[in-house]
Protein backbone atom coordinates (compact mmCIF):
# COMPACT_ATOMS: atom_id res chain seq x y z
CA UNK A 1 0.00 0.00 0.00
CA UNK A 2 1.29 3.49 -0.95
CA UNK A 3 2.46 5.94 1.90
CA UNK A 4 -0.31 8.16 2.87
CA UNK A 5 2.02 10.54 4.65
CA UNK A 6 2.18 14.04 2.89
CA UNK A 7 5.83 15.35 1.83
CA UNK A 8 6.02 19.00 1.53
CA UNK A 9 9.35 21.29 0.40
CA UNK A 10 10.15 24.85 1.36
CA UNK A 11 12.74 27.19 2.72
CA UNK A 12 13.69 27.39 6.00
CA UNK A 13 13.14 30.83 7.16
CA UNK A 14 13.29 30.48 10.95
CA UNK A 15 15.04 28.27 13.64
CA UNK A 16 14.00 29.29 17.01
CA UNK A 17 13.80 26.59 19.78
CA UNK A 18 16.11 23.56 19.40
CA UNK A 19 14.77 20.88 17.10
CA UNK A 20 12.74 22.76 15.49
CA UNK A 21 12.80 24.97 12.13
CA UNK A 22 10.40 27.20 10.39
CA UNK A 23 9.56 26.06 6.72
CA UNK A 24 7.52 28.18 4.46
CA UNK A 25 5.73 26.46 1.51
CA UNK A 26 5.23 28.51 -2.01
CA UNK A 27 2.53 26.86 -3.66
CA UNK A 28 0.71 28.49 -6.91
CA UNK A 29 -3.19 29.04 -7.04
CA UNK A 30 -4.91 30.54 -10.12
CA UNK A 31 -7.09 33.52 -9.18
CA UNK A 32 -10.57 32.35 -9.37
CA UNK A 33 -11.74 35.81 -11.03
CA UNK A 34 -8.56 36.74 -13.28
CA UNK A 35 -7.10 33.23 -13.95
CA UNK A 36 -3.41 34.54 -13.34
CA UNK A 37 -1.59 32.07 -11.21
CA UNK A 38 -0.89 34.18 -7.99
CA UNK A 39 1.51 32.34 -5.19
CA UNK A 40 0.28 31.58 -1.67
CA UNK A 41 2.64 31.35 1.11
CA UNK A 42 1.92 28.79 4.67
CA UNK A 43 4.81 28.34 7.46
CA UNK A 44 4.53 24.83 8.89
CA UNK A 45 7.12 24.07 12.08
CA UNK A 46 9.38 20.87 11.60
CA UNK A 47 11.01 18.34 13.93
CA UNK A 48 14.99 18.77 13.35
CA UNK A 49 16.59 16.18 15.55
CA UNK A 50 19.94 16.72 14.86
CA UNK A 51 19.94 20.69 13.91
CA UNK A 52 21.14 19.95 10.99
CA UNK A 53 18.96 23.09 8.61
CA UNK A 54 20.39 26.39 8.62
CA UNK A 55 18.25 29.52 7.83
CA UNK A 56 18.20 29.90 3.79
CA UNK A 57 18.43 25.86 3.11
CA UNK A 58 15.23 23.95 1.23
CA UNK A 59 14.03 21.09 3.15
CA UNK A 60 11.99 18.51 2.50
CA UNK A 61 9.87 17.31 5.32
CA UNK A 62 7.19 14.17 5.93
CA UNK A 63 4.33 14.12 7.85
CA UNK A 64 4.45 12.08 11.18
CA UNK A 65 2.76 12.08 14.50
CA UNK A 66 1.85 15.25 16.69
CA UNK A 67 5.21 15.98 18.17
CA UNK A 68 3.89 19.52 19.61
CA UNK A 69 0.44 21.74 19.49
CA UNK A 70 1.79 23.20 15.68
CA UNK A 71 4.54 20.69 14.68
CA UNK A 72 3.94 17.80 12.66
CA UNK A 73 6.30 17.29 10.55
CA UNK A 74 9.67 15.48 10.35
CA UNK A 75 12.75 16.64 8.54
CA UNK A 76 13.40 14.21 6.14
CA UNK A 77 16.36 15.66 3.82
CA UNK A 78 18.24 19.22 3.30
CA UNK A 79 17.78 19.37 -0.43
CA UNK A 80 19.92 22.57 -1.00
CA UNK A 81 20.89 26.42 -0.45
CA UNK A 82 18.35 28.85 -1.50
CA UNK A 83 20.18 31.86 -3.05
CA UNK A 84 17.04 34.11 -3.17
CA UNK A 85 17.05 34.34 0.97
CA UNK A 86 19.58 37.20 2.43
CA UNK A 87 21.35 36.77 5.04
CA UNK A 88 20.28 39.43 7.44
CA UNK A 89 22.79 39.21 10.31
CA UNK A 90 26.06 39.54 7.85
CA UNK A 91 24.61 42.26 5.95
CA UNK A 92 24.09 44.30 9.39
CA UNK A 93 27.30 43.87 9.90
CA UNK A 94 28.69 45.17 7.07
CA UNK A 95 26.81 48.00 6.90
CA UNK A 96 27.77 48.43 10.92
CA UNK A 97 31.57 48.63 9.53
CA UNK A 98 30.74 51.30 7.01
CA UNK A 99 29.22 53.47 9.65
Amino acid sequence: MASLKRVIQGVVVSKAGDKTATVMVERRVMHPRYRKFVKRFKKYLVHDEHNKANVGDIVSAIECRPISKRKAFRLKAVEGVDLNVRKVDAKESVEGDEA
